[in-house]
């Protein structure tokens, strides 16, 4: 007879060691109730002791004030420390250092700088603002000129779908973090081995920096396909989602075991620090959180003594 194989006991989703951090980005609220769900997020997900949160900037500099407002209030009514996002699109020199200097006296010492989005009336077609930065490099120059801001810069671990190539988009990378950045959070992606071999080749390229991954919980497979970009979209995810899009709940149950897995295999490679993109629903990255041991920082005191 046959030994027969048994499964492993452990857990495919027990708690690891502790030794994780994480962040969550936000965007600015359009109205009043938009804002209220913005602000019941924050306060759900304040309690996991995030490293920052950063709260995001619209095309062509779209929801500037919302932004403003968001973050000074993130910096004067919390504990939390906040990352303004601050583009290069539609503005000149002159007019985003005024931004940023009103970010400094509120308090605010971390900024996201992106070259940004064009807005839909230059067709797709990112073209610089006479007096202004011609590109993220310039732009976090700038910005360290002016302040003595903590800034991070965007990666791409499946290439910007504008990049010449995958190794003019490294060296684009190499030239933010050259210019003063300390970190660079990357676009969200599904294949952990795109991640790791991202990191090889910027190591290979003398980049030491941190490289956070983002992650990006399904709220709609529909949109994860208009903003993925270069970003590939594995057959095995296309199937676990079928049909899931006018079943919410089905599909953040799924969403959250999905985004598990994707931070184990991760935390597997030896990444510790995990980003959200969460798109101001704080139940979805609480979950995932919560599966990766995360707890709220009194608990994880209690359980301490």
């Amino acid at each position: 007879m046959n030994a027969v194989t048994r499964p492993s006991a452990e857990p495919l989703f027990a708690g690891l060691p502790g030794d994780i951090s994480v962040s969550f980005e936000f965007f600015p609220p359009k109205t009043e109730k938009m804002e209220e769900t913005l602000w019941e997020s924050i306060e759900t997900l304040a309690p996991l002791a995030p490293r920052f949160v950063s709260v995001t900037y619209g095309a062509g500099g779209s929801t500037r004030e919302r932004t403003h407002n968001t973050v000074a209030r993130i910096a004067r009514d919390t504990a939390l420390v906040p990352a303004a996002h601050l583009t290069c699109v539609a503005a000149s020199k002159a007019e985003i250092e005024e931004v940023a200097s009103q970010y400094w006296e509120a308090g605010v010492r971390h900024i996201v700088a992106l070259r940004g989005d064009p807005p839909p009336a230059d067709g797709g077609r990112f073209v610089p603002h006479p007096e202004g930065y011609a590109s993220a490099a310039d732009l976090v120059a700038g910005l360290k000129l002016l302040h003595d801001f903590e800034v991070s810069v965007a990666a791409y671990p499946e290439t910007h779908p504008e990049a010449l190539s995958a190794e003019a988009d490294l060296d684009n990378l190499k030239r933010k973090l050259d210019a003063g950045a300390s970190q660079a959070i990357t676009q969200f992606f599904f294949s952990t081995d795109a991640y790791f071999r991202f990191l090889d080749k910027a190591l290979a390229a003398g980049i030491t920096a941190p490289i956070l991954p983002g992650i990006m919980p399904v709220t709609s497979f529909e949109a994860i396909r208009r903003m993925s970009g270069n970003t590939e979209i594995p057959a095995w995810l296309e199937q676990a989602f079928e049909g899931l899009d006018q079943r919410p709940g089905p599909r953040a149950l799924v969403a959250a075991t999905v985004a598990v897995d994707l931070c184990q295999r991760l935390y597997q490679g030896g990444v510790r620090h995990f980003h959200f993109y969460t798109l101001n629903r704080a139940e979805q990255a609480y979950a995932i959180c919560q599966l990766l041991g995360v707890r709220p920082q009194e608990l994880a005191k209690e359980n301490a003594r």
